[in-house]
């Protein structure tokens, strides 16, 4: 499979990501396992998560994802060919304040580096901005990190264009390390959240984009068409906001492009997205070995412009 450059950060990573927000959450041990082998198998090899997941879901503490991770990297002494990327600066607790202060950020990667059983993390991102820490303060605790080893490349996670061009200039003014990859919310559903100023700014800074939610929390895979169809559904509190005019033109328009090439609506999805400029690689999760279907379907796949117009037209209205 033919990796693809995470911006300028050297970093390079098939054309999907893997979201491990559902280890311990939706897959439970043994089965996040197993998914981590038929993923390595498959040949993608670059994960996703943060020190946060899957804190939401009963009964699961935070870093439960994290250390599932650690565990089966250490089992199958695979930790030299995964390319590790992990979060801090969310909130450990359910509506407790985001923190990016030097101090909490030092504590949360030494804590994310004891959970993924490993000497150093691929990418971290600033999880949120906090909203009132000065930009710099992050980026001069990952320089400690970064000159042990422990860090290898930063990016930032659902921050404004405001605060991160902020980042990136106070970086290059103070000789501090930049963040070179950034993690936004994007897919047919939600456009907005990059769209604009951030996808410019990234554009202009050779940032690499890898957008999480990529299937608007399993809409976009054509399962959900009512609100019957999220009873009972891990995924409700996050995409039943999606059932209205607008979602059922994108999912038609996903019907009529996913039949017309024989593959998933879930991989139409996808590769919308591997073909949106300025995006390097899409984050999507999978609870189901057939689920994993979708994404070499995606890859593979080439959208037209016709189909590629068909989607942007059921999206922008």
């Amino acid at each position: 499979m033919e990796k693809v450059a995470l911006g300028k950060s050297g970093l390079k990573s098939a054309p999907i990501i893997f979201g491990g927000n559902v280890f311990g959450w939706t897959l439970n041990e043994k089965e996040s396992f197993k998914m981590l082998d038929e993923l390595f198998e498959l040949g993608f090899t670059t994960i996703d998560t943060a020190d946060v997941y899957s804190r939401w879901a009963d009964g699961v503490p935070h870093g439960t994802s994290e250390r599932i991770i650690g565990k089966w990297m250490k089992e199958r002494k695979l930790r030299d060919k995964i390319t590790l990327i992990t979060k801090g600066g969310s909130s450990l607790q359910p509506g407790g304040p985001k923190n990016n202060t030097q101090d909490y950020l030092t504590g949360a990667v030494q804590d994310s580096l004891l959970r993924l059983q490993t000497d150093y993390i691929d990418l971290y991102f600033t999880h949120f901005d906090d909203g009132k820490t000065p930009v710099e303060e992050a980026l001069e605790a990952y320089q400690k990190f970064i000159k042990k080893g422990e860090i290898k490349h930063i990016g930032a996670s659902n921050f404004s264009a405001e605060r991160l061009q902020k980042s990136l200039d106070e970086a290059a003014e103070k000789n501090l390390p930049a963040y070179e990859v950034f993690q936004p919310e994007y897919n047919l559903m939600v456009r907005d959240k990059f769209e604009g100023e951030i996808k410019e700014i990234c554009t202009r800074n050779n940032l690499g984009v890898i957008p999480y939610f990529s299937l608007a929390s399993g809409f976009l895979t054509g399962k959900y068409r009512t609100k019957e169809d999220f009873e009972g559904k891990e995924r409700k509190m996050f995409a039943d906001k999606f059932l209205n005019n607008r979602g059922k033109k994108i999912l038609e328009s996903l019907d009529e492009i996913s039949e017309k090439h024989n593959v998933s609506q879930a991989a139409v999805a996808l590769a919308w997205l591997i073909n949106r400029p300025g995006v390097s690689a899409p984050i999507a999760s999978a609870t189901k070995s057939s689920h994993l279907k979708s994404f070499t379907e995606a890859v593979k796949i080439s959208l037209s412009n016709e189909d590629m117009k068909i989607l942007n037209k059921a999206s922008e209205e």
